[in-house]
């Protein structure tokens, strides 16, 4: 069963590997542009219809349940943020039907080349987690739509929940870019990232210390320190490893070494 190396033994890799890295930039189609575009104009009309019914009916005897469900939604965003990319940099390959080209991909690039998303715009950046995000927020505004306001006031935790998941889920990859850029980040972005309201520069880097292998979680990074002490990927990836006899990471070392 695969074995983590001690951080002694890890080293960075931050630079690029050049040959996998035009590989990989060139699997990007118009078609998948296309798709993005289409889902962050879905997104941003979803989100901003949610955001003003949460406003609208927000009252100061809310305030205690606005604030537990703001942090439970962030919180939930940073866990499956570092399960999806647990889960894309761990298994498969750019060679999967439907999902290897469009959504292992851009992993596998970003390990050869990870300052490559920095020139990556806001639609090749945020479309795919906007696609995730439309996906709690239709089922959400449609309960709205079809049981109407007394349902939208005794359900008002779930409205604000799902709100902050949603802004989090589609944010996730730009906060992730901003942790790779070493200059010209807005002021009130560095003044986030040491808050750690949003995913701090230092503390991404521990993921991209070979072979790249802990700290998942890319919204907040709030998760990753209990995850890795209760040892809850490499559990995973232990079990799956025994059972499949595939070890983690495998595709993704492919790749690197070029």
């Amino acid at each position: 069963v695969h074995k983590r190396v001690t951080s002694e033994q890890k080293k960075p890799i931050l630079k690029k590997n050049t040959k996998s890295a035009a590989i990989l930039k060139a699997g990007y189609t118009k078609e998948k542009r296309l798709f993005e575009m289409a889902n962050l104009g879905v997104f941003v009309s979803l989100q901003l219809a949610l955001m003003y019914l949460v406003a609208v009916n927000f009252t100061w005897d809310n305030t205690g349940v606005f604030a537990m469900s703001l942090i439970f939604g962030a919180l939930l965003a940073d866990f499956l943020s570092g399960v999806v990319h647990w889960a894309a940099d761990t298994w498969g390959s750019v060679d999967l039907p439907l999902i290897g080209q469009a959504f292992i991909r851009p992993f596998r690039e970003h390990h050869v080349d990870p300052i490559a998303m920095t020139k990556h715009d806001l639609v090749e950046t945020n479309g795919d987690n906007c696609m995730a995000a439309n996906i709690v927020l239709l089922p959400t505004l449609a309960c709205c739509g079809v049981y109407g306001e007394q349902w939208v006031l005794e359900n008002y935790p779930l409205l604000v929940f799902v709100a902050t998941f949603s802004v989090y889920v589609c944010l996730t990859n730009q906060i992730h870019k901003w942790s790779h850029m070493i200059s010209g980040l807005p002021w009130w972005v560095k003044l986030l990232q040491d808050l750690h309201i949003i995913l701090p520069r230092p503390h991404h880097h521990i993921h991209h210390i070979s072979p790249h292998e802990t700290y998942f979680c890319i919204t907040g990074g709030w998760l990753n320190y209990p995850l890795e002490k209760i040892q809850f990927f490499q559990t995973l990836e232990n079990i799956i490893e025994a059972c499949t006899g595939i070890p983690p990471r495998n595709d993704d070392q492919k790749w690197l070494k070029g």
